[in-house]
């Protein structure tokens, strides 16, 4: 694998490599085995979008992993100041190892992907965030034993998570339903996809998506950047929340996801999330370790 910029690009095969790898990996950690993989080598993190798990998750794998993870800001190298991402990529291609990035643009991490000479990994972008949907797989599966066969259900925007989901939980078997506001839909590639795939739904009718659901995942009505947007999109995903209600109609023990942070009594009740706190932070930590898997996989 040389590269991780989106999902759709890797086969089901590859996704199951990474999670089976992942695991091995954090059942070293439990049990004190190092795994100095990646020994000497270098990741340089250029984050144009903060971020708490991202950044931490990252730079502490690079460290298990026997390397360094160099964290670059916008305030911190050229590409603040107008140097073409061709540029950076291939200046970085001569110091490090790979790169990890965290921005807006999806073709900023194509570009990087293009011009540089060294592995790419999509941190986040708004229009995917596989890192995250890799660790929520993996969560899946350590909770329920299998993947394949699973309703799963993703309640709020059509965002970069849901463009994730959708192709990373197809991918791997399950069944996918989408409850969202008409004017909020996901990709509509990405849907197009899903739909060929007969096991895609969507529509703005929460607790018919919500029916037998195994696992329930949800998101903030506003992402990063979108703040001027707030109370336009309070308004149109008012409704749009994992609670009583929605939990009554998915399956007896179905689990609930959250990518964080959470806005609790907006996209989620504080019930509903402090009930199902141990999958959300155990989907957290297990965005360290599906990390390091895709750092062995793209650097090792």
């Amino acid at each position: 694998m040389k590269h991780l910029l989106k999902l759709s690009d890797l086969t089901p095969e590859e996704i199951i490599g990474i999670l089976n790898l992942a695991d091995q990996l954090k059942y070293e950690k439990k049990h004190g085995i190092a795994h100095p993989r990646l020994a000497g080598k270098t990741l340089g993190m250029i984050f144009t979008k903060s971020s708490t798990r991202t950044r931490v998750s990252f730079e502490v794998g690079m460290y298990e992993l026997g390397g360094l993870g160099l964290f670059l800001s916008n305030r911190d190298i050229q590409l603040g100041r107008g140097e073409p991402i061709r540029d950076t990529a291939r200046v970085l291609s001569r110091y490090c190892d790979g790169i990890m990035i965290r921005t807006f643009d999806q073709s900023d991490v194509e570009d990087l992907a293009k011009y540089g000479s060294i592995p790419v990994i999509n941190g986040l972008t708004d229009y995917a965030h596989p890192c995250q949907v890799l660790a929520d797989l993996m969560t899946i599966r350590e909770h329920k034993g299998a993947l394949k066969g699973l309703n799963f259900c993703f309640v709020g925007d059509g965002n970069n998570m849901a463009n994730s989901l959708i192709v990373g939980c197809l991918k791997v078997g399950m069944n996918v339903s989408i409850a969202c506001p008409d004017a909020y839909r996901p990709d509509a590639q990405i849907m197009a996809w899903a739909e060929s795939t007969g096991r895609f739904t969507v529509t703005h009718d929460i607790p018919a998506a919500a029916r037998d659901a195994d696992v329930l995942y949800t998101d903030v009505w506003a992402s990063m950047g979108q703040e001027d947007e707030a109370a336009v999109r309070r308004a149109a995903f008012a409704g749009y929340q994992i609670n009583d209600d929605v939990m009554a109609v998915a399956k007896p023990d179905a689990m609930v996801l959250h990518c964080l942070p959470a806005h609790r009594e907006e996209e989620i009740t504080e019930k509903v999330f402090e009930a199902h706190a141990n999958e959300i932070f155990d989907e957290a930590e297990n965005r360290l370790h599906a990390q390091k898997a895709v750092l062995v996989k793209t650097m090792g």
